[in-house]
């Protein structure tokens, strides 16, 4: 085994090892972005601005996406516009025509350029939430992703499967999380940036001093810091009342007492679509389809056939329980979604809309649960285990109570609210900019886009002041507006709307067109 020597002073320190830390890594070793004008982007407003000037550090975001909404193309209005630039730079139309074009980025190594940095992430391998799994879920779940949108730049997932020996990807596929995770544990090494990946390594008490930051179980001393520590790191945790239940030894056959999962999110989804048929379940989930609706109901049954087809079964048990049975019916649905052929849902699954766990009286290896429904009804349910997913959560735990101040504009740190960080928690900030308070970032996650392949515009904000305070880049920018990641006359605007890039998913990318107000391209013709 090699030791590794730590440094004790660096330049950039970045918290978390997931998919945005990579990137930023890959680019902090020297790897520059480029448009490449021998790939012109489809978007013929934007190829013209972007040949003007073609490193991509440094970016006029406002100049660059101001036509963006009145474009024929198909350009998210839920991501980050400096997240949406990048994305459709480096897969140009990948929603409508995925494969019909080529990247428009070229990565340029330019050692010179290089910024020492290291990588902190406190699981044993390269990849974030991706290398840990906190749930009883299986690993081979599709992800939400398409395989071509979970790339990372120098080593594509598709060059990963090569080198495996593995068929490549077809368009529309998507990877297991145990194929993502194995990509992205192997990543640092095929890219050569593994020298600045510490794994296994949990940063704690970062403040900051006089001229940067001190991140004290490293007794690492940096000028910038970069949270890319994710949203996704804990469950939101179970009410007190619950917890015997959670101490109750895992069951695995279907002839003891159901698995009681609690929440209507992915996450309960996973748990439901692995533990079917071999067990029996009781879902308890809240139904409110018009004011919060679950985010299953945003998948297509043709592209996500499982999570519609948990969604299918929540909504009629919830027509069942308020007297709308006769208006529903999942036959016609079964026969088009494989999943409801997968289990026998009618043995196997109690939908419990909107019920509340009044009582638990444990008994040896099982629970008896008081339950309450929305009618004030009471009933007992016999249990073996229970899975409390109502949620995930970030924190910010790992920096000082004056830094967490700093970083979520607040005067004054509240109740668990360090720890209870979420994708809209620091949205409003990072509208305005990324650079959330002097010499600290945020990447992934954090900034409320969620997907792998709204990633890059971060980082590349990141990289771009990192290496302008560095001297590695010729000249500051002329002006405040690169630093402007959109209009904040229009943060209220639906167009900002935060929905972490999930949105897409009501529809199958197969069917998605390209939708053409002519009014507007005709303004844009004419200008």
């Amino acid at each position: 085994m090699v030791l590794r020597t730590h440094p004790t002073a660096i330049d950039t320190v970045i918290v978390g090892n997931g998919p945005s830390a990579l990137i930023l890594s890959y680019i902090l070793h020297g790897h520059i972005p480029y448009y490449n004008p021998s790939n012109p982007h489809p978007d013929p407003i934007l190829h013209n601005k972007l040949a003007q000037s073609l490193c991509l550090l440094d970016l006029n975001v406002q100049n660059l996406t101001e036509h963006f909404q009145a474009s024929r193309l198909s350009y998210s209005t839920q991501a980050l516009p400096i997240n949406v630039l990048l994305d459709t730079l480096i897969r140009p139309l990948a929603d409508t025509e995925p494969g019909s074009f080529k990247s428009c980025v070229e990565w340029q190594f330019e050692p010179r350029r290089a910024v020492r940095h290291v990588v902190l992430g406190n699981t044993a391998q390269a990849g974030g939430q991706w290398a840990d799994n906190p749930i009883a879920a299986s690993w081979d779940i599709g992800t939400l992703s398409y395989a071509e949108m979970l790339s990372l730049p120098g080593y594509s997932l598709a060059e990963h499967y090569r080198v495996c020996g593995k068929e490549l990807p077809t368009d529309f596929y998507r990877p297991s999380r145990r194929e993502i995770a194995h990509y992205f544990a192997a990543y640092p090494h095929a890219v050569k940036i593994s020298d600045s990946i510490w794994p296994s390594s949990i940063a704690q008490k970062i403040s900051r001093t006089s001229n940067g930051f001190y991140i004290a179980p490293q007794g690492l001393y940096c000028q910038h810091l970069v949270l890319a520590s994710g949203t996704f790191s804990h469950l939101l945790p179970a009410r007190p009342q619950l917890q015997p239940l959670l101490q109750l030894p895992s069951h695995t056959t279907q002839s003891e007492p159901p698995l009681l999962v609690v929440g209507s999110g992915f996450t309960a989804a996973d748990i439901i679509i692995s533990t079917l048929p071999k067990r029996k379940i009781i879902h308890i989930y809240k139904w409110s389809p018009e004011d919060h609706p679950s985010p299953l109901r945003a998948c297509h049954a043709d592209a996500y056939p499982e999570y519609a087809g948990v969604y299918r079964r929540m909504k009629l048990s919830a027509m069942r329980h308020y007297g709308q049975d006769g208006m529903f019916s999942p036959l016609r649905r079964r026969k088009s979604n494989p999943f409801f052929s997968s289990s026998e849902w009618d043995q196997s699954y109690e939908g419990l809309p909107n019920t509340y766990i009044k009582q638990v009286l444990i008994h040896g290896q099982f629970a008896t649960v008081t339950l309450e429904d929305s009618n004030g009804r009471l009933f007992d349910r016999e249990v073996s285990n229970l899975e409390y997913v109502i949620g995930r959560r970030g924190s910010l735990g790992y920096l000082d109570e004056r830094l967490q101040k700093e970083v979520l504009g607040l005067s004054e740190l509240t109740g668990d609210g360090m720890d209870q960080i979420s994708g809209r928690s620091l949205r409003s900030r990072v509208e305005e900019n990324l650079e959330v308070a002097p010499n600290v970032f945020i990447t992934g996650s954090l900034t409320g886009d969620s997907l792998v392949r709204f990633a890059f515009g971060g980082c590349i904000f990141a990289a771009t002041r990192i290496l302008s305070a560095t001297s590695k880049v010729a000249s500051e920018p002329d002006s405040g507006a690169s630093l402007t990641l959109s209009d904040t006359t229009n943060n209220n605007n639906s167009y900002y709307r935060l929905t972490n890039g999930h949105a897409d998913l009501k529809r199958p990318r197969k069917r998605a067109s390209m939708s053409m107000d002519m009014q507007m391209v005709s303004s844009i013709c004419t200008t």
